[in-house]
């Protein structure tokens, strides 16, 4: 669902929308793709979601009311066999979310208040198989998140309100097998139980309250990737409790943040490669992950509040080869995590306030084995239970 409204002069609140969703089915999106041999490459997108809405004004204002409540399993699976080639370029995307909202000011101005809330597990998995097939470039991600809110302004202002609860497991897993790649492979998954990503440029201004409560029994991603010859090659996993993510460019970012985790979370990514070029497994995992980022303007006011119980974090990082030039894995666990920067070029002043709490265990483990030579080898393992970074400085530093 989507709602545009759009005029040539902002006024004062034009228009008013409600939105009002609730699904209590199941959502199953699968996929299979049989290949021999694609010259060009194969795209296979993989979406599932229970609730979608977004709203945008455009040079008009207006204000939303959006509560989105899923209780229906989101399954999203998406899988390509391949026993040839997969030629020069392909993508592997799988998808799948509870409850997904947009709101967009552009050239005007928008207040909202949504809530989301997901009750029921979501999954999104993608996977490869070539056990003898040959590829280019590759890309397979899998993305899951139990609630996900978006806000967009583009020389616009807006006031919101965002409530976020999630209380069901979301997953984010697959991986790969192939023969050979001569290219660039990434292999990733990003699970998350709250996420919400705001984005301002063309000096907009933003004032955002968000409350996140994540109370799932777990939240994983998990990607594994094997290979028998490879040229540059990464495997990714990310997982977190809660999610913020606020980036403006304009005159003023304001949030205020709540956070609380209560989930086991957990990422872990794995790669081997007979023979390799260069060869990375990343995995980073967080309880509660706040940022807000005020590049190109003058003031950032940045309140949070984070407490992370429950399940703990449990991050696992590995490479195995045999031999080739560069190897790594870095494994980063955090309990609680935020961090506000502010151009000093632009006249940048901050006001932060933070309070983490992390209550249960956080564990990073990295693994590199060469069973015969290397160029370079390089292991790095982390773990964090509280994290906070404030810097007012210019983007070069």
């Amino acid at each position: 669902m989507c709602v545009i409204l759009a005029s040539g002069v902002a006024t004062s609140q034009t228009t008013q929308a409600t939105n009002d969703q609730l699904n209590v089915g199941g959502l199953f999106a699968d996929q299979t793709l049989n290949v021999v041999t694609a010259d060009e490459g194969v795209t296979a997108t993989t979406t599932a979601g229970a609730n979608t809405f977004g709203m945008t004004v455009n040079g008009a204002d207006g204000g939303l009311t959006s509560n989105q409540v899923n209780q229906g399993v989101v399954t999203a699976h998406g899988v390509v066999n391949v026993s040839g080639s997969l030629g020069d370029s392909s993508n592997v995307t799988t998808t799948a979310v509870g409850n997904s909202g947009t709101a967009t000011a552009a050239y005007g101005t928008l207040s909202g208040f949504m809530v989301q809330t997901n009750s029921a597990a979501v999954t999104a998995r993608s996977q490869i198989e070539g056990e003898t097939a040959l590829a280019g470039d590759v890309v397979e991600s899998s993305l899951a998140a139990g609630n996900s809110q978006g806000l967009l302004l583009v020389n616009g202002a807006m006031g919101a309100r965002v409530s976020q609860k999630n209380e069901a497991d979301v997953a984010a897993d697959g991986g790969a097998i192939l023969q050979y790649v001569n290219g660039t492979s990434v292999i990733a998954g990003t699970a998350a139980g709250n996420n919400i990503d705001l984005t301002g440029a063309n000096g907009s201004a933003a004032r955002v309250i968000t409350d996140q409560n994540n109370v799932a029994d777990n939240v994983t991603a998990t990607k594994f990737a094997a290979y028998g010859n490879s040229y540059l090659t990464t495997t990714a996993a990310t997982a977190s409790g809660n999610n913020l993510n606020a980036s403006n460019s304009g005159t003023l970012l304001d949030v205020a943040s709540h956070q609380v985790n209560t989930a086991y979370v957990r990422a872990q990514a794995e790669e081997t490669s007979y023979q390799f070029g260069g060869a990375q497994a990343t995995a980073y995992g967080v309880g509660n992950s706040a940022m807000a980022t005020n590049s190109n303007g003058p003031g950032l006011v940045l309140d949070n509040v984070q407490v992370n119980d429950g399940g703990g974090v449990e991050v696992i990082a590995s490479f195995e080869g045999h031999d080739g030039y560069d190897a790594g894995a870095n494994a980063t666990a955090i309990g609680n995590a935020v961090s506000g920067y502010v151009c000093n070029q632009c006249g940048g002043s901050m006001t932060a306030t933070n309070s983490q709490s992390n209550n249960v265990d956080v564990s990073a483990r990295s693994t590199v084995t060469i069973n015969s030579s290397a160029r370079s080898v390089v292991g790095v393992s982390t773990a964090t239970g509280n994290n906070a970074t404030f810097s007012v400085t210019n983007s070069g530093y």
